[in-house]
């Protein structure tokens, strides 16, 4: 496809800023919404990033950007991953083609990135919150500037944003709620709102009965005004004789306005204008469809939603294809479910993502999608955990965070048997800072009674799921992102244990999950230059019916110490296994002679990136820690000399020559 193609005289590569959309006519907004798309299909088809969710606000991004005067009026992303089209309309287009990689811009709204960008997001349900918190600063600070809102449906479902709704009527300040209705988040919205949202669509439309209602009654002689006036000030007459269902919203405080067309170009800047001049606290309806211009988006949504680099003429994938670990966790959960009747599964939003569709398909009423609401979802695990059930809550790595309180109080202060496929744990990539799941492990390991497992490959995480549906007390596997390592890395049937695959007097790695494939590159490394490596698979980072953990537990050999300890994990550093790790040891007074190497993620948000460049970049590849562990050896043999000298093939090489420049040829 052509970015540079013009459609009604009109192309996306024409606006540079907001301000070039304000002379526009409705019907060159048109035009321009179709380069838009045009645009947007063809560079995502190369970079990846998340499609239907921006294909479908287009004509709302327009608009916003057309009635408001962005960045003094303050547009909030939710989520926003569907702020794309917002990017490209304030002097990001260019980097487009950088989406997503490592240095090139974000999915999702940065502040750093653009005065346009408000607020920085990536989870979900938190744009009204931060909307009445800047709304009610700027009323203390006698400013005039608008607050405006973007929410998709899936999101009002959340938490934070219920919570906010419930507090807008108290604060009574103007804020713009704009509902981006696509009847999706990620998988297809379920629950009582997005029932009570499918009414609406189905509606006449509310506020085309409100104004023609006051239209009669300015009609009437004499008492028409009287009559409106009255209606006007008793806010349940009008909204009872009407019998919309944007009483639920009216009911909170908010005036509901809609629904509108949120493709049309002509509705959404109407609704925005009527939502502009009106006071207090508003939200604008709009229905919207999600992957609309491009069919293969129309037709899966929810394959489009987040996609790699794909085929724009056929929208097939151009990757291999291979298995991941969430459809290894889906298919082994699948096959445990048809023998166990007390297995279900629970997930945030997102069945397919987290590998359950097969599952749904064959047997939907053991799968509970409670839409965007982790805590909820993680509680309700728990009530299906006390009367006789094992609940699998899968749910991303991040994601979980939201529903850390939960997880000990409920869950684990009650010693229930849940299990929680933490999906996407470790670096994950181009989403960047808001989607690492490098905390998991910090945020597991203090919980008391959690059993925590973190498997090399997919022959481990099947074998773990078998043994977490046979435990009465919480249970959380980890895992990554992405193709799953098939064969068995460490040789051995996993029985729960952590497996030491070989002894170093020299150096002995402790790996986590799958940083072992990375320890035993490092370890045919540094054999050839004469250090003896040892390998210990942790499998098992912590064994939650111990009330101390035990050296047994991690295959410490007390009598045979090697020089040193090197912990490899796919987490941050602070709180993470090394430092769990450290304590053992120290515990069991194993640190006198001992040198000891923490390799994690540092303490920062991680930037986005290929994962392959994030772990050159910060020393986890297997180069970096060849580098790491050499320093270390390095440094210990300086202090104390019971370290062997580290032969270098280089170095033997640059003497060979020498030799053989003055003997000639040596063997």
């Amino acid at each position: 496809m052509n970015n540079d193609k013009k459609i009604g005289n009109i192309s996306i590569n024409d606006i540079n800023s907001p301000e070039d959309l304000k002379n526009l006519s409705e019907k060159e907004l048109e035009y321009l919404a179709v380069s838009a798309r045009e645009f947007l299909i063809d560079s995502v088809s190369k970079t990846g990033g998340h499609l239907a969710s921006n294909l479908g606000a287009v004509e709302l991004t327009l608009g916003l950007h057309y009635v408001f005067d962005s960045p003094r009026d303050k547009i909030i992303w939710d989520v926003g991953h569907q702020s794309y089209v917002h990017k490209m309309l304030t002097g990001r287009r260019e980097g487009f083609s950088d989406l997503r990689k490592t240095g090139g811009i974000s999915g999702f709204p940065k502040r750093a990135e653009s005065e346009h960008d408000i607020y920085d997001t990536g989870h979900s349900s938190t744009s009204i919150p931060a909307a009445i918190g800047m709304a009610t600063a700027r009323d203390l600070k006698g400013d005039d500037y608008e607050v405006i809102a973007v929410i998709g449906d899936g999101s009002m479902t959340g938490g934070p944003a219920f919570e906010a709704l419930n507090n807008v009527a108290q604060t009574k300040t103007k804020i713009i709620i704009v509902l981006n209705d696509n009847g999706m988040s990620i998988s297809r919205n379920i629950g009582g709102l997005s029932e009570h949202l499918g009414r609406l669509r189905s509606s006449t439309g509310y506020q085309q009965a409100k104004e023609m209602v006051k239209d009669k009654l300015d009609q009437i002689p004499v008492v028409g005004s009287g009559l409106k006036n009255m209606i006007g000030s008793t806010k349940e007459n009008i909204k009872y004789m009407l019998l919309s269902g944007g009483v639920l919203f009216e009911e909170l405080g908010l005036t509901y306005i809609g629904p509108y067309n949120g493709n049309s170009i002509k509705d959404v800047i109407s609704g925005l204008n009527y939502a502009k001049k009106t006071e207090g606290p508003v939200i604008l309806h709009l229905i919207t469809e999600k992957g609309k211009g491009y069919r293969p988006a129309e037709q899966d949504p929810n394959k489009f939603h987040g996609i790699g680099a794909f085929n724009p003429e056929t929208g097939e994938p151009l990757d291999s294809g291979a298995t991941t670990y969430s459809e290894v966790f889906g298919d082994a959960l699948y096959e445990l479910a048809k023998h166990n009747d007390k297995v279900t599964a629970v997930t945030a939003a997102m069945c397919d993502a987290t590998g359950l569709g097969n599952m749904v398909k064959t047997m939907p009423n053991r799968v509970f999608d409670v839409g965007i609401a982790e805590a909820y979802g993680v509680i309700f695990a728990a009530g299906q955990a006390l009367s006789g059930l094992h609940p699998f809550v899968a749910i991303y790595s991040s994601f979980l965070q939201r529903a850390y309180d939960e997880m000990l109080e409920d869950v684990c202060l009650q010693k229930l048997p849940v299990t929680f496929a933490i999906d996407r744990a470790g670096i994950v990539g181009a989403d960047g800072e808001t989607h690492h799941g490098i905390f998991d492990l910090s945020y597991l390991i203090p919980m008391p009674g959690m059993t925590i497992y973190a498997p090399c490959d997919a022959v481990q995480l099947r074998r773990m799921i078998e043994l977490a549906s046979k435990k009465e007390r919480p249970v959380a596997i980890r895992y990554p992102r992405g193709e799953a390592t098939m064969h068995n890395l460490t040789g051995e049937f996993f029985d729960g244990k952590n497996i030491r695959l070989s002894t170093g007097k020299d150096v002995e790695i402790y790996a986590v999950g799958t940083m072992l494939d990375k320890a035993l590159q490092v370890k045919e490394i540094l054999s050839e230059k004469g250090i003896d490596i040892g390998i210990i698979d942790i499998a098992l980072v912590k064994d939650g019916s111990e009330d101390v953990p035990s050296i047994e537990t991690y295959r410490v050999q007390k009598d045979k110490m090697p020089k040193l300890i090197v912990t490899l994990e796919d987490n941050v550093k602070q709180g993470g296994f090394g430092e769990f790790f450290n304590s053992v040891l120290i515990d069991n007074n194993l640190t006198d002679n001992l040198s000891i190497l923490n390799l994690a993620w540092p303490d920062k948000f991680i930037e986005q990136g290929k994962n392959s460049d994030l772990f050159s970049h910060y020393g986890l590849d297997t180069d970096g820690i060849v580098t790491s562990i050499t320093e270390a050896l390095n440094e210990r043999r300086t202090q104390k000399g019971d370290i062997p000298r580290i032969r270098d093939n280089k170095e033997k090489e640059e003497r060979m020559q020498i030799l053989h420049n003055i003997f000639g040829q040596v063997e």
